[in-house]
């Protein structure tokens, strides 16, 4: 508590001597004048179709959007450091274009406008921390300037003209932000400040003319020059010693027992192949093997044992993804009766997306000798299963390349299986996991950022001694291995010198005792759910795959992990929700299942982490990744 209270304490006296000094601070102005300007984004909706008296056109216009200027003098008014106000009078550009249509004629039509109003907006100001960042919100009155239009339409003249029935006068509301930029020194009496804001105005009274529909929304993005008169201050000035901040160092031993996890993992095989845009050929990152080369390939080669590596899951699992066309050919060359459609999907059009499956089966048949026979294509815009759906506005580009694919789809359960339904029957992987820091030996150094460097000394019982660094951060390991050489055991004094960023010496000392370590093995089981696109309930067939595959290998005393992820898209906030989700729905069917069977006794460690990068399985540069993202991973880890 004594540490926490001298570190309070001297970053007080720092920001204190940062402030004062010969010269006393001047007082923030009460009053502040300047001017604004931005761009507003503005958004239409409704209908509009007769522009004036004279012109109906054909067809009626509805969505559009454009970007128009915003200019503003302003007036603030702050008399706390918290509350406010402030008044806009200026320009404020609300022209666009809606969104090409196409009269009766076949004849394609486009309309464009050129509003703008004088715009009176006043508004409360709250700085809710007393600092820079600060919130605004109030109405604002429009006084119409422009209404002018230009409407085009293929193989007649064009019309420009004024919109009819205009309001002349809108009431609407804001609300925003904006953050003061301080431009003078604190000394100065006249304060100049840049601040950059941003302001939202809904559709909310902005219905745009006393006829039809349309209305306006508006995202304006600025910034604002203001300045203003304060007081000189006289301040007295102090001098106080700041404190050093002091360096403390700890030692921890490695753990005595060394445990490994031999985990046996289940892992789905997505039946899709993903197209890179503008290229109808199996991308490189497919492995593709030569005739030769396929004629030895089996898959139980990607079965085998993997080395210890806390980081190489998601590489090992990507292998065996990567290889899915290989899988393929060796199933179906093993097993003679099955057959198979590859269904290719392009928003370019059947066309490409038939030619994707072509390749495929090209590759099928002249690296695996599979007859052509047993393989159907066919191509379509979208596959069955899309995970761009109707209405959708949100990262299309990402769902759009999780579209862009050929689908493997077959009856033969030599080839697919019930997990995941449309998937192909899964692959075992064998791997052992660990974690390499619970053999090294930890150094910690508190308020290493004081710090230029560090070296440490460890001293065995007969005076030989070995240094390590020179180390700047405040964690440092060396495994215990190569302290202690060929002993079984020794007791060592540790000793940290430093050097502070100003010059003096620290040092500190402390001691370690290390023993060999006891390599503990650890059997697990490790199963994996994927889940479509922004679903959290599972297809029935994995319900059946957890009652009747995962639920029966869990004992009474065992520990279940359950993890719930989801990719990149949508917000942080709605996929950590998701993902939530996804891991209670998991839990909650091994739960049934394990009630029918009379098992208790079992602990449940479930969570849901979203789409966060350290955490996450794979990573999201591709669409496969994503895939694989969009899923729930179940650790079985059998009582002690």
């Amino acid at each position: 508590m004594n540490k926490i209270i001298k570190t309070v304490i001297s970053c007080a006296v720092v920001m204190l001597l940062m402030q004062n000094g010969l010269y006393a601070q001047a007082t923030l102005p009460k009053w502040w004048f300047g001017v604004s300007g931005g761009a507003n984004a503005n958004f239409y909706d409704g209908t509009t179709q007769r522009l004036n008296n004279s012109l109906i056109v054909p067809a009626a216009f509805h969505k559009g959007n454009g970007v128009r200027p915003f200019g503003s003098l302003l007036v603030e008014y702050r008399p706390t450091p918290i509350w406010g106000a402030a008044l806009n009078v200026g320009y404020d550009g609300r022209g666009g274009k809606f969104k090409d249509v196409v009269a009766p004629c076949n004849c394609p039509a486009t309309l464009e406008t050129n509003t703008s109003y004088l715009t009176i907006e006043p508004t409360l100001r709250v700085n809710p921390w007393g600092g820079n960042f600060y919130m605004f919100a109030g109405p604002r009155l429009g006084v119409n300037l422009q209404k002018d239009f230009a409407y085009t339409q293929l193989r007649q003249d064009n019309s420009d003209g004024e919109f009819s029935e205009m309001r002349k006068n809108v009431i609407s509301g804001q609300v925003g932000a904006g953050y003061d930029i301080q431009l003078s020194a604190s000394e100065k009496v006249t304060k100049f400040v840049l601040s950059p804001f941003v302001s939202y105005q809904p559709y909310f009274g902005q219905d745009v003319r006393h006829i039809e529909s349309w209305s306006n929304t508006t995202v304006r993005v600025g910034v604002a020059l203001k300045f203003g008169n304060g007081r000189k201050a006289l301040a007295e000035v102090v001098t106080v010693p700041v404190a050093i901040a002091d360096v403390a160092f700890s030692v921890r031993a490695p753990k005595p027992v060394l445990l490994q996890r031999q985990v046996s993992e289940t892992l789905p095989l997505l039946s899709y192949v993903f197209f890179d845009e503008n290229s109808t050929e199996i991308p490189a990152r497919y492995v593709k093997l030569s005739a030769a080369e396929a004629g030895s390939f089996k898959e139980i080669q990607l079965q085998q044992e993997s080395a210890v590596n806390t980081d190489g899951r998601a590489n090992r699992q990507l292998n065996v993804y990567y290889n899915v066309l290989n899988i393929l050919g060796d199933r179906m060359r093993t097993n003679p009766e099955i057959s198979i459609t590859l269904s290719g999907a392009s928003l370019k059009g059947p066309s490409e997306g038939k030619l994707f499956a072509e390749n495929i089966k090209n590759y099928l048949v002249s690296a695996f000798a599979i007859d052509q026979t047993r393989i159907a294509v066919n191509g379509r815009t979208k596959p069955v299963n899309p995970s761009e759906q109707p209405g959708g506005k949100k990262e299309l580009t990402l769902l759009r390349e999780g579209d862009r694919r050929v689908d493997i789809q077959s009856n033969s359960t030599a080839l697919m299986m019930e997990v995941g339904g449309a998937n192909m029957k899964p692959i075992q992987i064998n791997t052992t996991q660990g974690d390499p820091t619970d053999s090294h030996v930890i150094f910690n150094v508190e308020n290493a950022n004081v710090l230029k460097s560090y070296t440490i000394d460890v001293t065995d019982q007969n005076g030989m001694s070995k240094q390590y660094g020179p180390f700047t951060k405040a964690k440092e390991s060396i495994p215990g291995k190569t302290i202690l050489g060929d002993k079984t055991s020794g007791d060592y004094k540790v000793k940290m010198t430093a050097t502070r960023k100003d010059g003096t010496m620290v040092t500190k000392e402390s001691t370690l005792r290390l023993d060999s370590q006891v390599v503990q093995i650890e059997k697990g089981l490790r199963y994996s759910i994927l889940f479509n696109f922004n679903k959290a309930t599972t297809v029935a067939t994995y319900e059946q795959f957890i009652a009747n595959v995962v639920a029966p290998l869990i004992e009474s005393g065992s520990t279940v992990v359950i993890h719930g992820h989801t990719d990149i898209i949508g917000s942080d906030a709605y996929n950590v929700k998701l993902s939530q989700q996804r891991a209670a729905e998991a839990q909650q069917l091994i739960e049934k299942a394990l009630l029918k069977a009379g098992k208790t006794n079992v602990k449940f460690e479930t969570i849901g982490v979203g789409e966060a990068a350290d955490r996450s399985p794979f990573g999201n540069d591709k669409p496969e990744e994503r895939f694989y993202n969009r899923t729930v991973i179940i650790d079985i880890n059998p009582g002690k």
